[in-house]
């Protein structure tokens, strides 16, 4: 390989001269206006980039491609852009870069017709459906600004985004589906423009779903001699979103600044006000066009897909936007790793199209995992095209990853599984194994090496470096690279607060690790995880490593509970495999001493509790401070981004019924007295 494109050499560079860097990464983007200036870091808190050109992002997406002609032509007009997949429906559609460029055009006719102008913002309140791709790209294509919510968000939680973001324009559609249920939207959205305090809505679109009741919209009544016209009575005006397209003319793209917003993305479980964390168009564009290549390998006309929802910052990222600004085709799926129907339903869709490289969340390898052990259903599909596994959202474990590897891929060494990771907040990958650049030996839980732009540190509480294998506070070195969030909506001092104070000169990523030596970065876990025992800090990270281990462990949970004699410690949550039978005591037995072995004698399991199930959000993080919450015997609102809110009472209830031992009791007067000789990893029932 050419030593000049190989990691090492290009992360060098990416530091030293950052503006040549991505002076040259920039030259991949069609601009309307092409950068002179690369960076402007006179505030190197937010740094901007590429501060006088200009581009539209839809252009670069889309117009570009089917400008080019067909694919003989040398352009992708005729190539599949987005495939969309429904288990919900059991339909599959495919749109090519012009039938998806027309349908984005024109959705994006209809909003100006509307009245939206460049700069507004859009509330985007939609399913895993095509309509909210086509949304998004409109909203670029217009100059826009789009800020999706999670479709199935609670009223408040969407009533509290639409005050910050102040929409003149929310786009829903009639309901959305789930395994055992069904969402019915509109009602949500009226109840959230009832609870928000801001009146800027205007209209709300509504996409009609077959599997709904149709909805009826009243026409616009014209004013009279006597009475003004109900569009100016009516707060929000609702409209079908069918209607609003017929007959439109097509929007023609709208030249914004680099730095001008491109979206708005609020951080799941927020509390109070919303954290809205704010993309821009140049850099972003130029970050994930660069990081399809560089990181996932990935180029024109090849399917890549990210097996994850348009509410959350990888939808944003490898669904909707990078896929399509390298050329390459991209999937959306309605539907979930297990259970629709069952744990092949990934590996059949690999297979049926072509998917070169799949990105997902551990939680759902764990899920498949746990319902089909030996990835029987994986096996009969043909995966040999599969290039590269991605993996992103929590740590991918060991276990998880041994099992990947191993079981899942028998028979596929030249297909790694890579985990990787990134933030919100930095909108593509921090650290990963660059495939594009050089495929670099994978080691089991980590996330492999900074990516060229991130100046990666591991430093203690007074904000020093520490030695190689010694666990601290991750941080990145300022100024951020392309495609990091420029600040947070309408709130510069929070951001500050938040990401720039603790450590100056510093993004606090809020997460823990070390770097071992060969500069490989192993990410423990969120800095708040980290138990403080008898002096010792312990990564609840490296406890679950030992523990996931285990031949009947599907995955578990650890967080510290208070002792007296030695400050906390640490206590497991455990989900078995389906199938498995154990005896508790000696699974107890069995785990505290994997920990011990893995971790080293200090790390004494205090118990490990048998569970159905742990509570997550619905991008798969598990929710380790709601268990702490509830194990320390608080009162526990469900959070608006739990997946299932019916695994958080099970949990409950499995802990009032049979607390661990150590733990806080209810002071309740009639509360029966604990059994504190009863066996604390008894199986749930």
């Amino acid at each position: 390989m050419d030593t000049e494109h190989e990691y090492r050499p290009v992360y060098q560079t990416s530091l030293v001269d950052p503006a040549d860097f991505w002076s040259a990464a920039a030259q991949a983007i069609e601009w309307v206006i092409p950068p002179q200036q690369i960076v402007d870091a006179a505030d190197k808190r937010a740094a901007r980039w590429f501060p006088d050109a200009r581009l539209n992002t839809c252009v670069n997406a889309l117009d570009r491609h089917v400008r080019a002609g067909t694919v003989a032509e040398g352009g992708h007009a005729d190539q599949a852009a987005l495939i969309y997949v429904s288990a919900m429906t059991d339909t599959t559609t495919v749109f090519t870069y012009a039938e998806l460029l027309d349908e984005v055009a024109r959705f994006a006719g209809a909003m100006r017709d509307l009245g939206v102008v460049a700069g507004d913002r859009v509330v985007i309140y939609l399913p895993m459906i095509p309509e909210a791709v086509i949304a998004m790209l409109a909203c670029a294509r217009i100059g826009a600004v789009h800020s999706v919510v999670f479709g199935g968000f609670a009223a408040p939680e969407l009533a509290a985004r639409i005050d910050d973001a102040e929409p003149v324009l929310v786009v829903t559609a009639s309901g959305g589906m789930e395994p055992n249920r069904r969402i019915e939207y509109p009602p949500i959205v009226l109840q959230a423009l009832d609870l928000a305090q801001t009146a800027s809505v205007r209209t709300v679109i509504v996409k009609q779903r077959p599997q709904f009741p149709t909805i009826e919209f009243p026409a616009a009544q014209p004013a009279t001699d006597v009475l003004p016209s109900s569009e100016q009575t009516v707060a929000a005006r609702w409209v079908d979103w069918d209607a609003t397209v017929a007959d439109v003319t097509p929007a023609e793209p709208v030249s914004v600044a680099a730095t001008d917003p491109l979206y708005i993305l609020y951080t799941s479980g927020t509390t109070g006000k919303p954290k809205g964390v704010v993309r821009d168009n140049g850099g972003h564009a130029v970050a994930l066009s660069w990081s399809m290549r560089n990181i996932y390998d990935v180029g024109p006309g090849q399917v890549f897909w990210a097996a994850s929802d348009v509410g959350w910052v990888v939808g944003h990222s490898y669904i909707v936007y990078a896929p399509l600004l390298v050329g390459a085709t991209t999937v959306l799926y309605e539907g979930k790793p297990v259970g629709t129907p069952d744990a092949g339903v990934f590996w059949k869709i690999i297979d049926e199209h072509d998917v070169r490289v799949l990105f997902t969340a551990p939680t759902a390898l764990r899920a498949i995992r746990r319902a089909d052990p030996e990835a029987t259903a994986a096996h009969r599909h043909d995966l040999s095209r599969l290039r590269a596994l991605f993996c992103a959202g929590e740590r991918l474990d060991p276990a998880t990853f041994e099992w990947a590897t191993d079981t899942l891929l028998a028979g596929h060494p030249d297909t790694p599984v890579v985990d990787h990771w990134w933030q919100t907040e930095t909108g593509w990958p921090i650290c990963a194994d660059p495939l594009g650049l050089q495929e670099l030996p994978v080691k089991p839980g980590s996330s492999c090496v900074p990516v060229p732009g991130y100046r990666l540190r591991v430093l203690d509480a007074n904000g020093n470096p520490v030695a190689t294998g010694v666990e601290g506070n991750i941080v990145i070195g300022l100024p951020l690279p392309p495609g990091a969030l420029t600040g947070l909506w309408r709130d510069r001092d929070r951001f500050i607060r938040s990401y720039l104070s603790a450590f100056p000169g510093h993004y606090l990523t809020g997460d823990s690790g070390y770097f071992d030596e060969d500069g490989y970065l192993y990410v423990l876990g969120r800095s708040d995880d980290v138990i403080n025992m008898a002096g010792h800090r312990l990564s609840a990270g490296s406890i679950e490593a030992a523990i996931a281990g285990h031949d009947a462990i599907a995955e578990c949970a650890v967080i510290g509970v208070p002792d007296e004699l030695k400050g906390h410690l640490p206590l497991a949550y455990v989900v078995l495999k389906q199938g498995i039978e154990v005896d508790p005591e000696q699974l107890r037995t069995e785990l505290a001493e994997r920990v011990r072995e893995q971790i080293g004698a200090i790390a004494t399991l205090h118990s490990a509790i048998i569970v159905s199930g742990l509570p997550k959000t619905r991008s798969g993080k598990i929710l380790r401070k709601t268990i702490r919450q509830l194990t320390a015997g608080e009162h526990v609102e469900p959070p608006a981004t739990i997946e299932d809110p019916a695994v958080l009472t099970a949990l409950a209830d499995r802990i009032l019924a049979n607390p661990p031992l150590g733990a806080p009791q209810p002071a309740a007067e009639d509360s029966p007295t604990p059994d504190l000789d009863g066996d604390p990893v008894a199986p749930t029932t």
